[in-house]
């Protein structure tokens, strides 16, 4: 026994001696209770020092306790049962040496319980106080009068506000379905105090780090267990399952409602308003949002949060070096994978625990199962080890695990379910159940909230016996092979049987699905099938339900559903598809279209209903998407069929030439859209009759085709009617007629009636925020033509930058930087940029914008075309006169080729090029095409049109610069009595006028 030590100095306290100094000793488990009751010493001037209780099994317990008081002062264990089993050691051990050792020293320890499980008799000696189920006051007293010490408020320190420590009881004000915790979590602190130190230390607004690992490696455990230990740190906790895109967008956009942030329904809406509000910190700034299995990296930039809290990642892609710091995921040290085996199984030795940790290659997944079986069996390591190394697969080949996953813990997991086939079968058909699911969260309540769906025999009881079913997820729940998932920090959360979600990691369910492959399991993927039909809410047009349609997709292609012959199944499937248009989940659509069409083209005819209505989705996907040419290439090849049919179609032919007709519109070529879509529009009422929705849709899209033409005249007589139809037939507040109001905004302000348009966009825009949320594409879309209609209106001009900036950040995060709609936005911003002087913005804005839409669309697009001419105006501004004229004179010849000469973009663009040719002392050239464009302006626009009459004040620039003098000032004259009535004495238009300021034409680039 070692020589006892003296306790060092003290402190009086009230008459009282009170420790100078505590040292702490705790496991990291309690890392929280830990750093509450350093703080709350410290505060009293007592000091305190923390120590990780974790010694080596190798090392006497007696020496590693003599080693605790080399310290001074009292030493405080913060206990519980998991204390004891650390190393692991047996409970004989300890209770000698409590009865021992720490007897002898027992003015030197000291001890707190948290928990009211029994502690081993001779931790009597200790005399710890409980501090398990009190408040946070009388847990404080408590800790104080074991210590010996009588807390003087006035004489504590004063700590700075914010830094007081929560109540490690008290869990964080937004807890969001973390999973609950692993009361069998081992090792892994050097790894989690590293985590801490990195997001901790890192830069405020870039706390990042993603633990990077093979899987079975044990991240998810390893953030679980972060997110309890370190609660205490934080105020918000929001759990991401990231396996599926649709489903991680709809739940980290879930946190809008527990953070009470003012937003809608769609995803891109509610994922922007919580970016924002954590990049604020407003109402939290300590949150840790975790993203649970992000392996694909192309969403980083929209969805990864930034400001003063903290995000953690788990991933197998390395890739995320390159947006966060990388924690790598090791396997489990020897040490650590021994402890574990030996707690799992109390009766292996040392020797053989470190048998089996060197056959599973220390790597968690398939160590936990064979620690289960272990456990749970009572088995010798010999007879385990035998039948892993000498067993076979005897019903299926042997599956490839990949990824570095042991070999050997195939064949331990197929005697678990050798195991469970003879004494519990009903945790068979649960396991057979979930392998028809996809692997992940796997919301298997629906076997319950849907009776009424067709199970197969031998499922029968999950609907009927809910003893049966709870006693089956408790098995695989001990044998971790499922894990429970909840919705709260406690592990007693209530939820009901027809609510319960399960996770199966994705290693596990590949080899379940493989070793309970059998007789059953079509026919428990034809369960699956009509479950996921009965669990669809039937409308995706309604965002409320979004959130169902992305916890049901994941699972339609592993269940068969995609090749179903259900109509029932197949409506569910192209309701999902339906549900990423809507939502603007469209690369996620994409796929599942793509899928979808694989299989039923094997035995559906492609003029089939389900097959029509496939296509039509399809196809406004691809359109949304920015894929024009494959939307078009797909509705041209559907004609050519409905043409070749016996049996006429007529409603399917008019539907694919609606399509078709949007399709060119989008290419450019918008002279035969216009020709369709009349066709259309006429077809549509013969069939249908006015009043039906098509048709609405047919006169809509004429006016869109008409207003990329040109005619803008024409195109506001034709939405003005199409939106009092919709008014009429659906209601004010109905999405169609929102977009017609939208459309006849536009087109009044490309008439030029800009008081008019501004004053019907902003009612506009205050509808579609009520009716479809600040972030719906549409919204997004009417909050740009409001913009426009302000710059142009022109008393908007000081908070315009911000809102446009605003804008274009919504954009990208709900489309991406590439997308054509957040191209146009680009395209304005840098407008606007290049008009207030901001030339280097302007200039990359305009560059980014012009690359962007000649990638997507060519560069013979006119929408290109007339982009280039605002990079050409950026570095006309900038003094780079002959390339600018050179690139001016070449948009305008493209946009002449493809529009002709009188269209209002062609106008725009020689407009410019009179300017170029002046600034290039080619002043004859710019008077030649000043006089042409503004005799074609006159004829196209009319004569008080602005672009009209900015072509009158180019010419008479142009005259002057000839000596032409009278004939310049009775030109300029009649402009700027034309621009004073009709636009006012004080518009930006006037006044430059006024000052024989140069006028240009900027380009607003707009795919219809």
């Amino acid at each position: 026994m070692a020589e006892q030590r003296s306790g060092g100095g003290a402190v009086e306290h009230g008459g009282r001696a009170a420790p100078d100094h505590v040292l702490v000793v705790f496991p990291g488990y309690h890392r929280p209770w830990a750093a509450w009751i350093n703080q709350r010493l410290e505060a009293q001037g007592v000091r305190a020092t923390l120590q990780r209780w974790d010694p080596p099994r190798e090392v006497a317990l007696e020496d590693s306790l003599d080693d605790l008081l080399l310290a001074r002062g009292q030493v405080l264990l913060v206990l519980n049962d998991w204390f004891f089993e650390l190393g692991p050691r047996p409970a004989g051990e300890w209770n000698d040496v409590l009865r021992g050792f720490v007897a002898a020293h027992a003015d030197r320890f000291a001890a707190v319980n948290l928990t009211n499980r029994p502690l081993l008799p001779a931790t009597a000696v200790l005399e710890p106080v409980s501090l398990w189920g009190v408040g946070e006051e009388e847990a404080e007293a408590r800790l104080f009068s074991r210590l010996g010490i009588e807390p003087r408020r006035s004489a504590a320190r004063r700590l700075p506000p914010g830094a007081l420590l929560r109540y490690p009881d008290t869990p964080p004000e937004v807890w969001g379905e973390v999973p609950r915790r692993n009361p069998r979590f081992t090792g892994r602190d050097d790894l989690l105090t590293v985590l801490q130190e990195r997001l901790m230390d890192a830069e405020r607004g870039n706390a990042a780090c993603t633990l990077l690992g093979m899987s079975g490696i044990g991240k998810t455990q390893i953030a679980a267990e972060y997110a309890h230990r370190f609660s205490p740190d934080y105020d918000v906790i929001w759990w991401v399952n990231s396996d599926d895109r649709n489903v991680q967008r709809d739940r980290f956009g879930e946190l809008a409602a527990e953070l009470s942030l003012p937003s809608g329904n769609e995803p891109g809406e509610r994922i922007r308003a919580v970016r924002e509000a954590l990049r604020r910190g407003d109402p939290h700034s300590r949150w840790l949002v975790i993203f649970d299995g992000w392996d694909d990296t192309d969403g980083a930039q929209v969805m990864l949060p930034h400001g003063p809290g903290h995000v953690l990642i788990t991933s197998r892609n390395r890739g995320w070096g390159d947006y966060t710091d990388v924690v790598e995921v090791p396997s489990f040290d020897r040490a650590e994978s021994t402890a574990y085996l030996m707690r799992r199984a109390p009766h292996i030795t040392a020797p053989q625990a470190d048998e089996v940790a060197a056959e599973f290659g220390d790597v968690p997944l398939p160590l936990v199962q064979a620690a289960s079986w272990l456990g749970e069996s009572g088995m010798e390591v010999p007879e385990y080890l035998r039948m892993v190394r000498d067993g076979r697969l005897s019903t299926v080949d042997e599956p490839s695990a990949g990824d570095g996953f042991p070999n050997a813990s195939l064949t331990s997991w197929s005697i678990l379910i050798n195991r469970l086939r003879r004494s519990q079968p009903q945790a068979i058909d649960v396991l057979s159940l979930c392998a028809s699911f996809a692997p992940g969260r796997i919301p298997l309540g629906i076997v319950r909230a849907y009776p009424q769906a067709e199970l197969p025999e031998d499922l029968r009881w999950m609907a009927a016996d809910l003893p049966a079913w709870t006693r089956a997820l408790d098995t695989l729940v001990n044998y971790s092979v499922l894990t429970r998932e909840s919705r709260g920090p406690a592990s007693s959360v209530d939820v009901g049987p027809h609510q319960e979600s399960v996770h199966m990691h994705r290693l596990v369910h590949d080899i379940v699905a493989r070793l309970t492959d059998g007789e059953h399991r079509d026919s428990h993927r034809q369960a699956v099938r009509a479950l996921l039909a009965e669990a669809d809410p039937g409308n995706p047009m309604d965002s409320r339900q979004w959130p169902r349609y992305a916890e049901l997709l994941p699972h339609l292609e592993p269940s068969g559903a995609l090749s179903s012959r259900n109509p029932r199944v197949q409506t569910a499937v192209l309701n999902c598809l339906h549900y990423c248009f809507r939502s603007a989940e469209f690369r996620a659509g994409v796929r599942l279209a793509e899928k979808i069409r694989e299989s039923w083209s094997t035995f559906m005819d492609p003029l089939d209903p389900a097959m029509l209505d496939l296509t039509t989705q399809e196809g406004n996907i691809l359109r949304s998407f920015g894929r024009f040419r494959s939307a078009y290439e797909l509705d041209l090849a559907l004609r050519e069929k409905l043409d070749a049919a016996t049996d006429r179609n007529a409603l399917g032919s008019l539907r694919s030439a609606v399509n078709i007709a949007s399709d060119l519109r989008f290419l450019g070529q918008y002279r035969e859209s216009e020709r369709i879509q009349r066709e259309c529009l006429t077809e549509s009422q013969r069939l249908l009759g006015d009043t039906e929705f098509l048709t609405l849709v047919a006169r809509h899209n004429l006016g869109v085709v008409l207003r990329m033409l040109g005619r803008y005249q024409e195109a506001y007589d034709s939405d003005v009617e199409s939106l009092d139809r919709s008014e009429r037939l659906l209601r004010a507040r109905h999405a169609h007629s929102l977009n017609s109001s939208n459309a006849v905004a536009q087109d009044l302000r490309l008439l030029g009636h800009y008081r008019e348009a501004l004053a019907r966009q902003e009612a506009n825009v205050r509808v579609h925020v009520q009716v479809l949320g600040t972030q719906h594409l549409q919204t997004l879309y009417a909050r740009s033509q409001l913009a426009l209609c302000r710059r142009r209106e022109g008393g908007f001009q000081q908070d315009l930058g911000a809102t446009m900036a605003s804008l274009l950040e919504q954009l990208e995060q709900v489309h991406g930087r590439g997308h054509y709609v957040t191209l146009s936005a680009i395209n304005n911003y840098a407008n606007y940029s290049r008009e207030h002087g901001d030339l280097a913005h302007a200039r990359e804005l305009s560059t980014e914008a012009e690359a962007g839409y000649r990638a997507l669309l060519g560069p013979a697009h006119p929408v290109a075309a007339g982009v280039l001419a605002n990079v050409a105006l950026v570095m006309q501004a900038s003094g780079e006169r002959a390339d600018a004229m050179a690139m001016l004179e070449g948009a305008l010849a493209g946009l002449t080729a493809s529009l002709g000469p009188d269209h209002p973009w062609v106008l725009g663009c020689a407009l410019n090029a009179t300017a170029a040719r002046n600034f290039n002392g080619r002043v004859s050239d710019a008077a030649e095409l000043s006089r042409d464009t503004l005799r074609r302006a006159r004829h196209a626009l009319g004569n008080e049109h602005p672009l009209t009459l900015s072509c009158q004040v180019a010419l008479a620039t142009d005259l002057r610069g000839l000596r032409e003098v009278e004939e310049a000032g009775k030109i300029e004259e009649d402009a700027l009595l034309t621009l004073t009535r009709t636009l006012g004495a004080q518009h930006p238009h006037t006044l430059s006028a006024r000052q024989r300021n140069r006028p240009y034409w900027d380009f607003e680039a707009n795919l219809g």
